[in-house]
């Protein structure tokens, strides 16, 4: 399907905001000024001018590859997209004047509402199931012990059996057709009144249906969770494409008088947010139980179930790790033979901008308000009156997960290296570059038990699903100008080159084989985003230039959340690159930076021992760095007469940058479970060659392999990336074809400016962990992990709002979150619990400070910008 400019509404309101900021002589798309990804795309940009938009949303190759070859034909791409809200008489039976008047009564009294989403006799098949009749038994058998009376088991029995009843008569659904069909109307009208649109592809669609219809097995539908209307978005679609509505498992927090009424009859069913405990301390053993018969009765039943991973909203637009509770569940009912197999469906959701606006008021550490009528009241009149753009719905191809579970019974899946046994070598002890990959083959030939097997392959599935959903994610016009905004034009840019660097910016993102939720020429759709983003956004008219308008973002700091909220659509995107360009920078520069944070230690002495010291280093690196690497290479210029004259060694770059990627796993995943990083590390090597961003020092050598996109999926992923060791025969065919090569980096204006604007992608990420890398030095004693948490934040948030952090969106909430978390799997803070309260310290390997430096150095030597 061509891009085409027809596949949006175009929306009056919106354009006539929009040409007050027109210059009236201007044709965007052929402006021929330099720009950072026009030079850098050289090579792709004719076959992109006429390309057609990449078909996402495959299931994994090498996982499924069976599931690969079913339900989907070479016509399916071509069936294009559809506008859901979008309702006519040609979408109805009837036709004439009252048809079209009537259309959206009509088009929902049309729809097939299966009489096989009822469930039968649930309640009383939960109860009656073994695993419930083993776990009442158990409860009854402990409330004995604890009463110290027996002879009244029966009784017992009887009691824990009524407590089991009521526990679920408070989760399970209640599906009620007539008002399924009335909320289809209702959502409808109304989200025509806050959408542009709302995009889903016709050829995904025919996919999940054929497998719904032919296959008669359950399904799973597993949706990334960006906004609370994530639930009503995915049943609406079905219900308009007589899909059966699926199940939804629902949060406990949403179990408010009438809303729990309203969305128990739309399917959905409630889960307590966290089961682990009970109020003794004790596992729930009777809750999980139910739960767990519950879900398998249902799958048992062939009901569909819709369970979202990250377990809540993304608050970073990044996605959350995976929870695997429920997923666990759906895996062992195929373990027991409970159910015999089940498909399952990866979904992916964007939007131009979500209904609740922002999340700033968590970001910046307030707690999050409880669901009330009140705080749902004011949320809908606030939505009619404003419009939130475009959504995309992007339903993955249904896969089996059995044949999955087969797939992986049948590999050898190594046990997960930790990160501080993965890290903690090169940080402290200075280990060679290929001790890592050492330690993972050491890893690999450990024998895995059977339980420790099942908890793997639930976690892989977990990560491969969120994985997939998030890649076949659009990418949506907002997350593209504000991404330009933060990270190429942070000082401002008149409106022509933001155009400019937007049809560059969505040229380059089709290239790399994600899609796009818009269409349109390009200086409509950038009006359409100012207009969404118009609160991060200022506008201030230049004279000298002929009256355009120049666009900058704001640098309050809930305007510099909000559009980092909103650039994370695109981190995905471009994270292998900015994590080689990372790289790249630390190899030019890392020796002068580490010798002058070494002098810079020397200096200070014992200077960390207040706040205050802490809070000039922050200033330091964060505005002198760069300026002093500068000055060290300028002072050593008889060494490096010439920096083109600086060889990368391959091999020793994509270690280095395999490092970085295992640093930041709780920030994003570079690659699913089934590649390894090295593959997709080195695939960004290869793209960034074909770009002539950097390119390989002897021309003699081989050109590397192909760009990724013109590889098909089995080629891509087949097997882990090796290098050619030194017992290797020199003359054999494996080791020439595994030598390695040394590579230089452009330094056009071009290439520099595009290496610039992949290392300011994660800049935030590690000044966020420089900052607590720093602050580290701070804990003396054992502080509780919520005190030391605020502590950071507000640490982080005081440097932003002074002005020192060069990038004031790395003080998120999130990301501080993320910087414990990682420092706790690094081994830097030792947790342990104390009357029920989770304590830090600082381990016994970073009490000393030298350690705690090296830490900063290990972060410090990628943050050069």
């Amino acid at each position: 399907m061509e891009l085409s400019d027809g596949l949006l509404p175009q929306v009056s309101n919106g354009e006539q905001w929009c040409n007050r900021w027109k210059h009236p002589n201007e044709d965007s798309d052929r402006s021929t000024s330099p720009s950072v990804l026009r030079s850098v795309a050289r090579t792709w940009k004719e076959g992109l001018l006429n390309r057609k938009r990449p078909f996402v949303g495959r299931c994994c190759h090498s996982c499924t590859p069976q599931s690969w070859d079913q339900l989907f034909n070479p016509s399916i791409p071509s069936l294009g997209l559809r506008n859901v809200i979008y309702i006519n008489e040609t979408h109805t039976r009837q036709r004439g004047w009252l048809a079209r008047r009537l259309s959206y009564v009509l088009f929902v009294m049309e729809r097939d509402v299966h009489k096989d989403m009822f469930t039968r006799n649930v309640v009383d098949n939960v109860l009656n199931s073994s695993r419930m009749e083993a776990a009442i038994l158990k409860v009854a058998t402990e409330m004995e012990a604890v009463a110290s009376q027996p002879g009244h088991e029966h009784k017992a029995v009887n009691k824990v059996k009524q407590k089991a009843r009521a526990f679920l008569q408070e989760m399970v659904a209640n599906v009620s057709p007539a008002f399924i069909r009335l909320t289809g109307w209702v959502l409808l009208r109304l989200f025509n009144g806050f959408f542009w649109s709302i995009q889903i592809h016709k050829g995904q669609l025919e996919m999940v249906k054929k497998a719904a219809s032919e296959r008669k097995l359950p399904m799973v539908f597993l949706p990334v969770h960006k906004s609370h209307i994530d639930y009503l978005l995915i049943t609406l679609i079905l219900f308009c494409h007589n899909i059966k509505a699926p199940h939804i498992a629902a949060g406990n927090n949403l179990s408010i008088p009438i809303l729990s009424t309203v969305i128990r009859k739309l399917g959905g069913f409630f889960i307590r947010r966290k089961m682990e405990e009970t109020k003794d301390g004790k596992k729930d053993i009777l809750y999980r139980s139910l739960l767990h018969a519950y879900t398998e009765e249902l799958l048992r039943q062939q009901q569909f179930l819709e369970v979202f991973l990250e377990g809540t909203r993304s608050r970073s637009g990044k996605p959350f790790p995976p929870r695997a509770g429920m997923l666990s569940i759906v895996v062992d009912t195929l373990f027991t033979g409970a159910v015999g197999d089940v498909l399952v469906v990866p979904v992916g959701i964007s939007y131009d901008r979500i209904i609740e606006g922002n999340y700033n008021s968590e970001q910046l550490g307030k707690p999050k308000k409880n669901e009330s009528w009140w705080g749902i009241t004011c949320g809908v009149f606030r939505m009619l009156r404003k419009n939130y753009g475009c959504v995309r719905v992007d339903f993955n191809q249904p896969f089996s997960l059995k044949e999955y579970l087969d797939t992986q019974r049948s590999r050898h899946i190594p046990p997960p290296v930790s990160l501080e046994n993965a890290l903690m070598p090169y940080i402290i002890s200075a280990q060679p570059d290929g001790q890592f990959e050492e330690q993972e083959e050491e890893e690999m030939d450990r024998e895995v038990p059977d339980e420790l097997f099942r908890r793997h392959v639930i976690t892989n599935l977990a990560k491969h699903v969120l994985f997939t959903a998030n890649k076949s994610s659009a990418i949506m016009s907002t997350h593209i100008v504000a991404c330009l905004l933060l990270y190429r034009h942070r000082q401002g840019v008149v409106l022509s080159k933001l155009v400019e660097d937007f049809f560059n910016m969505k040229e380059e993102i089709l290239s790399r084989d994600f899609d796009l939720g818009f269409s349109g020429n390009s200086e409509d759709v950038v009006m359409r985003a100012l207009h969404l983003l118009e609160k991060c956004v200022n506008v201030t008219s230049s004279a000298n230039r002929n009256g355009e308008f120049t666009i900058a973002p704001c640098q309050t700091v809930p305007a510099l959340f909000e559009l980092n909220f909103y650039s994370n659509g695109l981190f995905l995107v471009f994270i292998p690159d900015a994590i080689i360009g990372m790289t790249n920078g630390r190899f030019l520069f890392v020796s002068c930076s580490c010798s002058v944070l070494s002098c810079k230690s020397q200096r200070l002495g014992s200077a960390f021992t207040n706040e205050q010291d802490i809070y000039h280093l922050v200033l330091f690196p964060a505005c002198s760095i760069l300026s002093l690497q500068r000055e060290l290479m300028t002072e050593s210029a008889h060494q490096h007469k010439d920096r083109s004259c600086l060889l990368l060694s391959q091999e020793r770059l994509i270690h280095k940058a395999a490092g970085l990627s295992h640093f930041l796993t709780n920030e994003v995943a570079v690659a699913s479970p089934c590649q390894t990083i090295y593959q997709v590390l080195n695939d960004a090597v290869a793209r960034l060659i074909q770009y002539g961003v950097i390119y390989v020092a002897e021309e003699d050598q081989e050109e590397l392999s192909s760009s990724p996109t013109e590889e098909p999926w089995p080629k891509k992923f087949s097997e882990p990336l090796s290098w050619r060791s030194d017992e290797e025969d020199e003359d054999s065919d494996f080791g020439e074809e595994q030598r390695d090569r040394y590579v230089k980096v452009s330094l056009s204006a071009e290439h520099q400016e595009f290496f610039i604007f992949l290392q300011r992608l994660l800049s935030p990420v590690l000044e966020a962990y420089s900052g607590a890398a720093v602050f580290v030095h701070s804990l003396s004693q054992p502080v509780p992990e919520s005190d030391y948490t605020l502590r950071l934040f507000r640490y982080l948030l005081t440097r932003t709002e002074r002005g020192v952090a060069a990038y004031g969106e790395s003080a998120t909430h999130y990301l501080v979150k993320n910087t414990v978390k990682t420092f706790k799997e690094l081994g830097v803070l030792k947790e342990r619990r104390e009357n029920r309260v989770t304590v830090l310290e600082l381990s016994s390997t970073f009490r000393p400070q030298a350690n705690r430096n090296k830490l900063l150095q290990y972060i410090l030597s990628f943050t050069l910008l």
